[in-house]
């Protein structure tokens, strides 16, 4: 059969994507475009917030008005959390987030006798981890590796604990061992994620943390590049460091979730940290680390959040100094506490965020400035502009002259920037 899928969300749900395609098509079916015609569209979806949910509803309701002899299945956060939605939306197949490979086989159950099926586990009670085949991100330059499900945080706006369940974690040696299978497939770099990558080990009950993973995963291969997915600051100790900054091939790009830079906010987020601990983090990585990329995550108008709290926030994102920022003005996510407390102003929210818009864009020329005359090893990935574009192990952009370099490593020297990305002449014609 010819199976189309459509991914919302991050990055684990497109690893999963990818996992189920990879699976498809050891099945002997066809994966196909979604814009093309096929037996059975499969809509990923995402619930993270609720624009996320409205997206996932737009596409499924398309689906099924579009193709309307096709088989439409759903699964994912937002059928996990909603499944009375999702079946009034009329799909012929729905599950959650757990157990790709057996909604495949409903999947093509589902196809062969024309009838509806559904399978929704309860997510809380979860606690095996799913092993799916490791995915790539392009063609053999960057891939996901799946290391971690779920998260205990409930964090006071976010609904992915009861979507995802409780922390199940990869164990060591099967990480590692993908690991070699993707070194063996041309990737050049492998990006470690999950919902909560921090909590890796928890469910072990042994002392092994995340630290650990990335000793295994970087030793198994030395020649590949190794980039952590987000993590949670108290990850950040100095024994991580100590043994991260010992890791030949980690890239010293940490992503470090702040959402917040007031206590007030933080406490009414039900995040676990303040900006005390998280400023300590901060400071362990830049006495570890040569000019580390620090990049974060921010929410602009929380319930509650007074004027004089985002002030403090945009203080601390000066004295972070963060390289990059993703920033989104709060979404009421209905079904946490947040939705219940008091809500700021949707043109409030927005006027904030384009305010740390500014900081953090002026922030980030400042990181690009410190890297020019630098020299950085490369890895490209497909020509832009008439030059080729990569990332270095900071994972800033870099464009340089060049041809016929994707999925290469060369040193590149930095000549300039223009405050989105770095430039650079090509130093060597191998790594």
């Amino acid at each position: 059969m010819k199976v189309a899928i459509y991914t919302l969300g991050c990055k684990v749900n497109q690893y999963e994507t990818q996992a189920m395609e990879q699976a498809l098509r050891a099945r002997g079916h066809e994966v196909v475009p979604f814009s093309q015609a096929a037996d059975a569209y499969v809509v990923n979806t995402c619930s993270v917030t609720a624009v996320s949910d409205q997206k996932s509803r737009q596409v499924i309701h398309r689906a099924r008005r579009t193709h309307p002899g096709a088989v439409v299945a759903v699964c994912g956060c937002y059928s996990q959390t909603h499944a009375d939605e999702a079946r009034r939306l009329d799909a012929d197949l729905i599950a959650g987030t757990g157990d790709r490979m057996a909604f495949l086989d409903l999947l093509e159950e589902t196809v062969r006798e024309r009838r509806r099926l559904e399978s929704i586990g309860d997510s809380l009670r979860r606690r095996d981890f799913e092993v799916l085949p490791p995915g790539g991100m392009g063609e053999r330059t960057r891939a996901m590796l799946k290391v971690e499900d779920g998260c205990v945080n409930f964090c006071s706006y976010c609904i992915i604990p009861y979507a995802r369940g409780p922390v199940r974690s990869a164990p060591l040696e099967t990480a590692a061992d993908q690991a070699r299978q993707l070194a063996g497939a041309g990737y050049r770099e492998i990006v470690l994620t999950g919902i909560e990558i921090s909590s890796w080990g928890r469910d072990f009950r042994d002392g092994r943390t995340l630290i650990d993973l990335m000793e295994a995963v970087c030793a198994a291969v030395p020649d590949l590049r190794i980039r952590l997915g987000s993590l949670e600051p108290r990850t950040i100790t100095e024994d991580f460091c100590r043994r991260a900054s010992a890791l030949p091939n980690l890239c010293p790009q940490f992503h470090l979730s702040l959402q917040s830079g007031c206590d007030e906010t933080l406490q009414r987020m039900n995040r676990k940290y303040d900006t005390a601990r998280y400023a300590h983090s901060v400071a362990l990585l830049n006495q570890y680390f040569d000019r580390p990329a620090i990049t974060t995550d921010l929410i602009t108008g929380f319930p509650g959040e007074t004027e004089a709290e985002f002030a403090q926030t945009l203080r601390f994102l000066e004295q972070c100094g963060f390289a990059q920022m993703h920033i989104f003005p709060y979404s009421v996510r209905p079904g946490t506490p947040a939705a219940d407390m008091e809500q700021v102003p949707k043109a409030v929210k927005e006027e904030r965020a384009a305010r740390a818009s500014e900081t953090a864009a002026r922030l980030r020329r400042k990181y690009l400035e410190g890297c020019v005359g630098q020299v950085y090893p490369v890895l490209f990935e497909q020509p832009r502009d008439g030059a080729f574009f990569g990332h270095a192990p900071n994972y800033m952009e870099v464009l340089a002259p060049g041809e016929g370099l994707h999925n290469a490593i060369r040193s590149v020297r930095i000549t300039g920037t223009d405050g989105q990305a770095l430039h650079g002449e090509i130093l060597e014609e191998t790594v």
